[in-house]
Parts: C-alpha cells; structure tokens; sequence
C-alpha cells in the first residue's frame, strides 16, 4: 500500500490530467463554439453540486458554521482581489474559446497572466482532494469526479481561445501539462500540511475553496458558457449538478 501523501498526490493527478486531456481536444479537434459552451455549461453544473454537497458540507461537519463561514467568504475574497489583478494583465478571458483573448502582441505580458490565471483556478480543487483524505485516509471519489469532469471542458475551452490568440503549440501544452503536475503537488501538500491541524482550520481550508471555486465558476466559466448556449445553459448546467449530486450519494 502507498503511503497516503502519495496517494493523494496521485489523485490530484489524475483530476488536473482532465485539464491536459481537454487542452488536447480544444486544439486539434474543431469542435464548435456552442458544443464548448454546453460542455462548459455541465462542468460548471458539476462544480457547484461538489461544493455544495461535499465541500461546504464536509467543512460544517468539521469546524460549524463560524469556520465555515469565514472560509468560504475568505476564499471568494482572495480569488476574486488575484482574478481582478490578472484581468488587467490580459488573463480576463482565458477560459474562452473565441476570440476574446489577447495575443502576445495585442497586450505584452499576457501568456504569463493566463498562465498564471489557470494555476490560480486548478489550486483550491487539488487542495480539497488532499484534505478529503485525511479522515479516514480514502479520496472523495465525488470530489474527485467532480474536478475531473469540470476541468475537461476548462481545459477545452481555454486551449481553443489560446490557439485563435495565436499561442504555440509549445505555450499551450507547457501550461496545462505544468499545471496538472502542480495539482498533484498541491494534493500531496492539502494532506501533508493540513492533517497536523485542528478541526476548524481544516473546515475553514475546505470552505476557502469552496468559495474560491464558486468564485471562479461565475467570474470564468459561466460567462463562456452562457453566450454560446445561453438558451439551453441553464438546463446544462443542471444536468452537470444532477450528475455530481448521484455520483456523491453513490
């Protein structure tokens, strides 16, 4: 048996290879604009269930309501003050897939702040799959899931936006494939770090991504989501939380 740092490492893994696998089919596949939104628009329906039903939950269980609390608007705060600094760096469009992004011409500096703004968004998630394995040394499969189906269509999205941006082949995949070792990194640091302290601050750390994830959800994927399929977005995105919602009660 695997000690259980390397465990949760591996499983972080395996939820920011979603990231890889979706930057793939966004460059070489042409896959239209409303078909990306759709699978956005489930993505998106999938992390609010997980945050819902597992992380804001699993952090009352731990620390209350007062841990929780302060965690979920602590990590909606400090998510959305680095989003609003990298916006005006050119990252403010770097989950879309049309021609919203800015090229390294148009705005200099912006490949960095993308690249910077997609590790921002995958870092809350890995965390949680490291802290969901630290009572009882097993992996939240829901959780897991839930990272793995969003991160497709994130991947997807932003790799067809940084391809009509004119980004290299080089650019693109260093990033995502960067990131996905990272999110292993940060798994293995959400259990190594975090199962030395208390109960509350456990609670707390799994509320900060909760709301760093529903913070993200509304300031980068749901935008993409709705102006391609705004008149079927909604229904998506139910389907996307239906989905999360049976695989956590499985």
């Amino acid at each position: 048996m695997f000690p259980l740092w390397l465990q949760a490492g591996f499983w972080g893994l395996v939820g920011g290879s979603a990231l890889l696998l979706g930057s793939a089919v966004g460059y070489y596949a042409k896959i239209p604009q409303q078909a990306i939104a759709a699978v956005m628009a489930f993505g998106a329906g999938v992390l609010i269930s997980a945050l819902s039903f597992e992380l804001m939950d699993e952090a009352y269980k731990r620390g209350g309501f007062d841990s929780t609390a302060i965690g979920f608007v602590g990590g909606a705060t400090v998510y959305t003050a680095a989003n609003w600094f990298l916006a005006y760096q050119g990252a403010k469009h770097r989950k879309r897939s049309g021609e919203q992004q800015p090229s390294e011409e148009e705005q200099d500096g912006s490949g960095l702040a993308i690249a910077i703004g997609a590790l921002l968004d995958g870092i809350p998630e890995s965390i949680v799959i490291g802290v969901s394995m630290i009572e009882g040394g097993v992996v939240s499969w829901a959780t897991v899931a839930a990272v793995f189906l969003s991160n497709i269509p994130e991947g997807l999205s932003s790799a067809a936006g940084m391809k009509r941006a004119g980004r290299s082949t080089t650019y693109i995949f260093s990033v995502w494939g960067g990131i996905a070792i990272i999110s292993g990194i940060a798994a293995i640091l959400g259990y190594a770090l975090f199962s030395h302290f208390s109960a509350e601050i456990i609670a707390a750390t799994t509320a900060v991504a909760a709301g760093a994830i529903l913070a993200m959800l509304t300031d980068t994927m749901i935008p993409e989501a709705f102006e391609q399929a705004h008149d079927f977005a909604g229904m998506i995105t139910v389907l996307g939380f239906l989905a999360a919602f049976v695989l956590s009660k499985l």
